[in-house]
């Protein structure tokens, strides 16, 4: 595959704003926005821009989390040719009209004090930085991870899936942030399909981060057209009890939880959230801190499990012919760069990346079967060494 530098051929064309919506509708639904346009049909549904990584003095090491583990991601999958940069989405930044669709304005205010942003992305230092640095340095790349979501959620409607890889702020709600996350891209996007596409007015969100997502849960608490399951370990951050009111799946996992188990448990209330409920479209948050050894989730999966994780919810999706959103949240550990890349590869190479939706192209073999083979069918992907 040849890789053209730069991204030309899909981002996504001339400037020009659609105009979107009707008077009388709720708040944003008639505002401007260049998010919906459309990419070239030769894209992938695949979502990123450089402008998601962080840096900016070295200070993005006092977080734990990996401030540059997406464009790491792009990296690995051009390595392995199954994208090059002329067949990525670019993704471009959620303007202060995009996030008012759910954030108050008096959110968006308070970000203009850097102590807040601070405090939200659990960096002491920022604090003392001139707010225009902060929003440059900081904001910016989070305000196009959150653009990002948005698009994708439109690009998994129009071609059956699509990936950012960022975003999975899941800690955000309307007029909070927290945990590292300052924009609610999940709500975000579902409440973008909701007011702008038509024929998508039920999601469910399926939250496996190894941390509550108690940002989307507040924000949907009385929405009935929203579904959420959430799986995730019950001692650790935020610990959010209203917003568990929320969840209609709660799967509440112990330390230490590992791949018989947690595999179980996911592929059982996937499968049992996509039967009671039957929604429009997927939001799959594919947090990787739940990798065993990930300092902040507290429990003990394999790489191996990790990729056939994402497997059972794409395959669960696709098979009923929804549209599956996947964005890639938490993991606080070097080599999850690496393991999402091979869940992408994964997914493509069992044909669950593609237009096809059929439940027979796609298959649906048993748990027992997905479990014993986790361990031995990455011989292809580049997993070694993470033992």
């Amino acid at each position: 595959m040849a890789r053209i530098e730069g991204y030309v051929v899909c981002k996504l064309g001339a400037p020009l704003k659609v105009l979107i919506g009707a008077l009388g509708k709720t708040r944003g639904e008639n505002q401007m926005t260049e998010l919906y346009e459309a990419p070239p049909s030769g894209c992938w549904p695949i979502v990123y821009s450089p402008d998601y990584n962080i840096t900016f003095m070295g200070l993005e090491k006092l977080h734990p989390f990996d401030a540059g583990k997406w464009g790491k991601v792009i990296n690995f999958l051009k390595e392995e040719k199954l994208i090059a940069d002329d067949l990525i989405v670019q993704a471009r930044e959620a303007t202060d009209e995009d996030l008012l669709v759910v954030h108050t304005r008096r959110y968006l205010n308070k970000l203009k004090w850097s102590f807040v942003v601070a405090t939200i992305t659990e960096i002491p230092p920022v604090a003392f930085l001139p707010n225009f640095v902060v929003q440059r340095k900081v904001l910016k790349p989070l305000r196009t991870q959150t653009g990002g979501t948005i698009m994708a959620g439109k690009l998994a409607v129009d071609r059956g899936w699509a990936i950012n890889v960022g975003g999975g702020f899941h800690h955000c709600s309307s007029d909070k942030g927290g945990g590292f996350c300052a924009y609610a891209d999940i709500t975000l996007a579902i409440k973008f399909l909701f007011e702008r596409v038509q024929g998508v007015s039920r999601a469910t969100i399926i939250d496996l981060d190894a941390h509550q997502g108690n940002g989307h849960e507040r924000d949907f608490m009385d929405d009935p057209r929203v579904y959420i399951m959430d799986a995730y370990n019950r001692y650790i951050y935020p610990g959010d009890g209203f917003a568990k009111r929320a969840i209609k799946r709660k799967v509440e996992l112990e330390w230490g939880t590992e791949d018989a188990e947690y595999l179980q448990k996911v592929h059982t209330h996937v499968e049992g959230a996509l039967n009671e409920f039957k929604p429009d479209i997927v939001v799959y948050n594919a947090g990787t801190d739940i990798l065993d050894g990930d300092p902040l989730g507290g429990l003990a999966i394999s790489p191996q499990g990790i990729v056939k994780r994402d497997e059972m919810v794409f395959r669960a999706a696709r098979s009923r012919g929804v549209p599956v959103l996947m964005v890639t949240s938490g993991g606080y550990q070097k080599r999850t760069a690496r393991i999402i890349a091979d869940s992408i590869l994964n997914l493509h190479s069992l044909g669950l990346l593609g237009r096809e939706q059929a439940a027979c192209v796609l298959g649906s073999p048993s748990l027992d079967q997905m479990v014993r083979d986790s361990a031995k069918d990455f011989s292809n992907l580049s997993l070694q060494g993470f033992q």
